[in-house]
């Protein structure tokens, strides 16, 4: 397939982890319906969670929960062969962990990508409008994605795993874009930035991408000491075991989905702190020994300032002025610094583009059924999958790889049973 315009049996939007685990299953179990499909990429290659590409930074979640092995483990597109085809197999059993490190996995999603036979996969390509395209009956009929390369593809099913937004909360709105730095560009954002010029950083947040930044920035501009500001009492480890590990697989994604709104709702709070707002033990008992050989060389070391808020921030000419609440004493203080670097998650709801597709179809709210379909009128023949953003209709899993080779299998069985 070329970058013209082309007609496809399914389009895939974002050529990330979910999409590529849907092109595995695809290639496996429908070779034919593989041979039509088509992935695009915004992004010049395939690289998975860029923005915290760090080289020490490790996946929170077992090898085993690759693209395909779950559903299939004796696919060729496994970790286990990506590994062996690299020539590090038996390096990586002698780590003796089961979690690989985030730039591995994302060199892993390269070779997969590299490797489809069937599915084709185009970068570079960001589709800038969608439209669906019915008959004179009004029945749904296929999809016309415009891109900001001119072309267009028009494709019966469509797929959409492009993510959720970036959180931004609402006090930092107003500041000047070169000021923030979302974690999902902070890699990319500070290597911009000169590092023989002292930067005076703020780091908000208390979870695991916060954390991580606190202990990157160090490194990427040295002689930066930053600030971290938490609301929390203090930082805590996600509260995880081997039970609730449980709420992490497929079966449980089932059972979820099958439950009414009540208990879908009583699960996410229970098992919020597995997943958010939570730091591994491994990261905090590094930060912690920082902290404690800094003040035993009489260094200033690392501040994090815990149950605090901030409740204003304005720019100078200088950089940015934070207005901090102290939880605790109610006192404001405030904290002049460069950048702010922001630890502060995803939107939890549909995300801007998902929702653009919605109202297009006329659809106020968007209901996603078990095999990941979103609901339309009794008749249409085109259909909408959502990957990545179920969370509230298949749990708290659904945005990690947790459930993605599995995801991909049902999402193919719907995409064989014309008769749904």
């Amino acid at each position: 397939m070329t970058v013209a315009d082309v007609d496809v049996e399914i389009l895939g939007i974002g050529a990330g982890p979910a999409n590529l685990a849907l092109a595995v299953a695809l290639e496996e179990l429908a070779p034919d319906l593989a041979r039509r499909t088509l992935l695009v990429e915004q992004n010049s290659h395939t690289v998975w969670q860029s923005g915290l590409l760090i080289p020490w930074a490790q996946s929170q979640v077992s090898f085993l929960k690759d693209l395909a092995t779950l559903r299939n483990p004796r696919s060729r597109y496994t970790f286990v062969n990506y590994l062996h085809q690299s020539g590090r197999l038996d390096d990586f059993m002698s780590l003796g962990s089961f979690t690989p490190y985030r730039s591995e996995i994302s060199d892993y999603l390269r070779w997969v990508a590299e490797g489809l036979e069937h599915v084709a996969v185009h970068h570079h390509r960001r589709a800038v409008r969608i439209d669906p395209v019915r008959d004179p009956q009004g029945a749904l009929r296929r999809w016309d994605v415009a891109f900001a390369d001119g072309s267009t593809v028009r494709a019966r099913h469509l797929v959409l795993a492009g993510g959720r937004d970036p959180r931004i909360p609402e006090v930092f709105r107003d500041l000047p874009a070169e000021r923030v730095v979302h974690s999902s560009v902070y890699s990319e954002r500070i290597a911009a930035l000169p590092r023989d010029v002292p930067q005076r950083i703020a780091v908000i947040g208390g979870a695991q991408s916060a954390v991580e930044m606190v202990q990157a920035v160090r490194d990427d501009l040295p002689g930066c000491t930053p600030v971290l500001v938490v609301r929390g009492l203090a930082l805590t480890p996600y509260v995880t075991s081997k039970f609730t590990s449980r709420f992490y697989s497929p079966a449980a994604s089932r059972e979820f989905h099958d439950l009414d709104e009540p208990a879908r709702a009583l699960v996410l709070a229970e098992m919020t702190r597995s997943n958010y707002a939570g730091v591994t033990p491994e990261l905090l008992d590094s930060l912690y020994h920082q902290q404690y050989r800094a003040r035993l060389e009489g260094k200033d070391g690392l501040r994090i300032l815990t149950a605090t808020e901030v409740v204003a921030a304005t720019a100078d000419q200088d950089g940015v002025v934070l207005t901090l609440h102290d939880r605790l004493t109610g006192e404001n203080t405030e904290l002049a610094c460069d950048r702010v670097l922001l630890g502060t998650g995803y939107e939890p709801g549909m995300p801007a583009a998902v929702r653009g597709v919605g109202e297009a179809l006329g659809l106020p709210e968007l209901t996603v059924q078990r095999r990941y379909r979103v609901r339309t009128a009794e008749g249409d023949h085109a259909r909408l999958y959502l990957q990545g953003v179920n969370e509230a209709t298949h749990g708290i899993a659904d945005s990690l790889l947790s459930t993605m080779a599995n995801r991909a299998g049902d999402i193919v069985a719907d995409l064989q049973d014309e008769g749904v």
